[in-house]
């Protein structure tokens, strides 16, 4: 195997790598696409940081596939550990050959091929020769759109949440106690070992492998940055661990869940309050009615309160859709804003492609006892901005709604707006359009 490894590394086309590996699919290589699996699937670890190098020629000519495949085995099965693992691996090394064991049983267990290929081209050869046993699973758990980007989908029942500043984590936790957890693109984290042992302690309380997705917060964000990948000198013991959903492992590696989000939550809720985890946790999430006035009271209090708690935002969740191993809008991420209503005393022209309608609305009025001046100059569509501009004396004096990511001072003591945006006018007759 090594040779086709070396085969693929001495040339750096991508045609060229693609091309060797469907030869190898072809001819039905089955050892070759073993061992890649276990080299690029993220989801198979072997618990060991550092793989001798063979040095001596003289000390072994040939490990068998299948005797090293047994050792990987027990490897991720954590049947070897510690000690035993490294002996384990030193006796193999030396039943192998120089070039056999440096050019692939070493790469397998170090988890790098160093050939310059990557999971996406082994999946095109595979793809290419018909083989698709032979591909490597990609690793992706449920991201959010931008809930700015999609507000035609804020409506109706919505599960919402505050979002933390922290790291996104994958935890998938056996039965029999293994637990691996993984940053959100599959790279492996080993610097939480006390969330691993709690974890650990309740496993055998599940009944297949289970995938817990949450968010690791630390003191913060910067201290917990620097924690994430390090190799010594660890210092994450004060990090904890919020949940916000959960599937399992089968559900993940086929990238979906199609239990409903309001379920799954729940559930989630109920086994962690039964675990009593210390360092892990639920994150709060409230369902509520977006149709209704109650709904939208609820969600601007929601929404101040993550301002005041200096969360990075809001996440929005249908509570009727399954988890995908995509980015959906079934999960919308959202700023925290505030809103406050203001009096136009004036507008001012536009420049460049406004030139000669609406640049921007010249705003005043009192917040929580502070006087606020802000121009307004986003959140228009082009037509506004026409008709606005030519019907300015029907448009001065009236209140208008805007929204925006701040209060922020001004040197002269008076208030302004950070990124303040047109949401609405008061007071128009209804169905008047501006």
């Amino acid at each position: 195997m090594f040779k086709i490894i070396d085969e693929i590394s001495n040339d750096n086309s991508k045609l060229h790598k693609e091309a060797v590996l469907v030869r190898e699919a072809l001819a039905g290589n089955y050892e070759l696409f073993a061992g890649l699996r276990m080299c690029y699937d993220p989801m198979i670890t072997f618990g060991v940081k550092q793989v001798p190098e063979h040095m001596n020629p003289q000390s072994g000519q040939n490990l068998d596939w299948e005797e090293f495949y047994d050792l990987a085995n027990k490897l991720e099965l954590e049947e070897l550990t510690g000690h035993a693992a490294r002996d384990a691996i030193e006796a193999a090394m030396n039943k192998a050959s120089v070039a056999q064991w440096n050019g692939w049983y070493r790469k397998i267990l170090i988890k790098d091929m160093r050939a310059g290929f990557s999971e996406t081209t082994i999946n095109k050869a595979a793809k290419k020769a018909k083989k698709l046993n032979y591909s490597i699973p990609v690793f992706e758990c449920q991201l959010a759109h931008d809930g700015a980007n999609h507000e035609t989908k804020i409506r109706g029942h919505k599960m919402l949440e505050v979002k933390l500043d922290g790291v996104r984590v994958i935890t998938v936790v056996y039965p029999d106690g293994r637990v691996n957890q993984f940053s959100r693109n599959g790279k492996r984290l080993d610097n939480f070992p006390h969330i691993r042992e709690q974890f650990a302690g309740i496993a055998k309380k599940l009944e297949e492998p289970m995938v817990f997705d949450g968010e690791i917060m630390s003191s913060s964000f910067q201290d917990l940055m620097k924690q994430v990948h390090r190799k010594s000198n660890v210092q994450a013991n004060d990090a904890n661990l919020f949940l916000f959903d959960w599937l399992s492992l089968e559900e993940f590696t086929i990238s979906r869940c199609n239990i409903k989000q309001e379920f799954r939550t729940e559930n989630l809720k109920e086994f962690v309050r039964k675990a009593h985890l210390v360092n892990v946790k639920c994150l709060h999430s409230e369902l509520i009615d977006m149709d209704t006035e109650e709904g939208k009271a609820l969600f601007s209090k929601i929404n101040s309160d993550a301002i005041k708690g200096g969360y990075e935002g809001i996440m929005i969740k249908d509570p009727y859709a399954p988890y995908e191993c995509k980015r959906t809008t079934n999960w919308l991420k959202l700023k925290p804003f505030i809103e406050v209503t203001l009096e136009v005393i004036d507008i001012e022209e536009g420049t460049g492609r406004n030139e000669g309608r609406l640049g921007a609305l010249v705003c005043e009025g009192k917040d929580d006892g502070r006087v606020i001046h802000v121009n307004v100059g986003s959140g228009f569509s082009d037509s506004d901005r026409d008709a606005i501009f030519h019907s300015k004396i029907s448009v001065v004096g009236h209140q208008v709604e805007v929204r925006a990511d701040a209060v922020t001072q001004n040197q002269d003591g008076t208030y302004s707006l950070r990124f303040p945006r047109f949401k609405t006018f008061r007071g128009f007759e209804v169905g008047e359009k501006i």
